[in-house]
């Protein structure tokens, strides 16, 4: 059950971050048996060149691309299922190409990238799987012909080049990319969104009864980052319901606000109603801290 709303967080995520580069059509179906592709991604024509601060992901979007995230390890036969979507889609723009009497070109086939938390090095092997030196250790390409590639999440290197990816792995992998992402400057610009999609995830998971080991271990490591983001909200709200009451606060008074609880916050966001002047809100402030 927990895969479902971990393949929706996957899904949203993924296209939350490549949205302002092409098209994101998320579970898109192709012909055949009606398979399900994860995210389909067409880039814009003109590529926005911010698409760097995406990082290996970044790379990913450079050209079409198919990308199918795995919560669990994915089996030999997932990655077959992945292969043939990617050669029903490749056939489908052979026939368009066609019907339209134009060639179609080489840069306008996908390119599979098949995510996948953990991964054997049997496996690997089985898929004749090799490395290419411009790229990353944990992105291991199939021969050329194939347009493909298994991401190994765990194997890549915890750089910011590799965070938006490590975020969909499991465990430390992922625990670890959320505190990193947590730690990003406030105004980066996928900061808040994947945050958000992130307790959105914690919450999902909270409301299921039966939660593998690794779900119950990422709702505990989210719980004090989720605390601090409502803390964090409280505070802005109340800061800016008491300069308009009481007019510009200090420093120190702000530092002092900073430091209450979530549940003082909200009750001084109940008894400011009452505020006339900055006494009022130092007289408060000295009864909490009494």
């Amino acid at each position: 059950m927990t895969r479902f709303i971990h393949d929706k967080f996957a899904k949203d995520y993924l296209e939350e971050l490549l949205k302002d580069y092409g098209e994101v059509k998320a579970s898109e179906k192709v012909t055949g048996e009606i398979k399900e592709i994860d995210v389909l991604f067409t880039p814009a024509k003109q590529q926005n060149s911010n698409l760097e601060i995406l990082g290996l992901l970044g790379r990913f979007a450079e050209n079409p691309a198919i990308i199918e995230p795995f919560r669990n390890p994915a089996s030999t036969d997932e990655i077959c299922d992945c292969i043939l979507k990617l050669l029903e889609i490749k056939a489908l723009l052979r026939r368009e190409a066609k019907a339209n009497k134009t060639k179609l070109q080489d840069s306008e086939i996908p390119k599979l990238w098949v995510l996948t938390p953990t991964i054997s090095e049997t496996r690997l092997s089985s898929f004749g799987t090799m490395q290419k030196e411009s790229w990353l250790s944990g992105v291991h390409f199939l021969p050329d012909a194939l347009r493909t590639a298994i991401v190994a999440i765990h194997q890549l290197p915890q750089t910011p080049e590799t965070l938006w990816l490590r975020l969909l792995g499991r465990g430390s992998v992922q625990s670890q990319a959320i505190i990193e992402l947590q730690a990003l400057p406030l105004d980066h610009p996928y900061q808040k969104a994947t945050l958000e999609l992130v307790y959105n995830l914690r919450e999902n998971l909270r409301v299921n009864q039966q939660l593998e080991a690794d779900d119950r271990e990422l709702i505990m490591r989210l719980e004090p980052l989720y605390q601090r983001a409502i803390q964090s909200g409280e505070q802005r709200l109340v800061l800016r319901l008491l300069n308009r009451r009481i007019g510009e606060i200090d420093a120190s008074l702000i530092e002092r606000i900073q430091g209450l609880s979530i549940e003082q916050l909200e009750n001084l966001g109940e008894a400011l109603l009452d505020f006339s002047s900055v006494a009022d809100l130092e007289n408060w402030l000295n009864q909490q801290e009494g």
